[in-house]
């Protein structure tokens, strides 16, 4: 292989092949994802059997939790849709009050490969936040017009910033260390989009080590992407109004893990519902 309510079930040990030492969550935000989801977490428990799987449904309609309870994972049931922003959060918060050493976000649609999840997880070893990014030369996936535009801002700005090439910024597919993990578990943002760029540009204003690890993505197996001459234009205005955010917006201090204020083992994550 290449490189609801609250939790239903207790924190795993998270510590063995795969792993090495630290105690792992994955976190699988997923709205509406069930038709694809067993999958995923199928190949998730083939890649890092040893890590424990957190699925945040995110107000889905359909069977996503149970799904998700049915191929063993943790579930997190959010009352209504917040996005991949609230969800994320959620699962951090969860994973700093469990006292995860690592965590990892996989998407739930089938386009991350769980095969470089271990590739993530080392790299961690020189950084705080690693990043799978798709244009480092690995795989086939390409992006035109306006879209390309705004990776390509994005890379010249992020890339200045970390002292390192980044060429993904809006990638979900991600890895962060106990520190990284106290950080998003307080700020974390909930914007569509804007989670990923103010959360890797907020990382770097706060001086933590962000680099990246070259993944493939494949082809989403559930949903369908949105395409269009419009859309790509908004989304190239929507990337440079959330640039200019993430460099202006008030950002907490870094939150270090050991100075993190522990709180008793819960019944659900942080924003579950009840």
């Amino acid at each position: 292989m290449t490189p609801g309510s609250g939790t239903d079930a207790a924190a795993g040990s998270g510590a063995a092949a795969g792993t090495g030492a630290r105690r792992v969550l994955v976190i699988v935000p997923a709205w509406n994802e069930a038709e694809g989801l067993a999958a995923v977490l199928a190949e998730l428990r083939a890649a890092v059997p040893a890590a424990d799987v957190l699925v945040v449904d995110d107000g889905s309609t359909d069977r996503t939790a149970q799904t998700a309870r049915a191929a063993g994972a943790l579930v997190a049931r959010l009352p209504y849709n917040l996005g991949v922003g609230g969800a994320m959060r959620t699962g951090y918060r969860y994973a700093l009050d469990q006292g995860y050493d690592a965590a990892v976000q996989v998407d739930a649609d089938g386009q991350h490969d769980p095969g470089y999840v271990p590739a993530l997880l080392a790299a961690l070893e020189t950084a705080d936040l690693v990043v799978g990014a798709r244009f480092a030369g690995v795989g086939d996936y390409r992006v035109r017009g306006p879209r390309r535009w705004s990776m390509r801002l994005l890379s010249l700005v992020l890339s200045g910033m970390a002292g390192t090439r980044l060429t993904d910024s809006t990638s979900g597919f991600r890895a962060c260390n106990r520190d990284m993990i106290a950080f998003f578990a307080r700020w974390y943002p909930a914007e569509y989009l804007g989670d990923t760029v103010e959360s890797m540009v907020g990382a770097l204003r706060r001086g933590y080590q962000v680099r990246q690890v070259a993944v493939a993505m494949r082809p989403r197996t559930t949903g369908v992407p949105s395409q269009s001459s419009a859309r790509a234009l908004v989304y190239l205005a929507r990337t440079a109004l959330v640039l200019l955010l993430a460099l202006t917006r008030r950002v907490p201090a870094p939150q270090r893990a050991e100075s993190a204020t522990r709180v008793p083992e819960p019944a659900e994550p942080a924003g579950a519902a009840r």
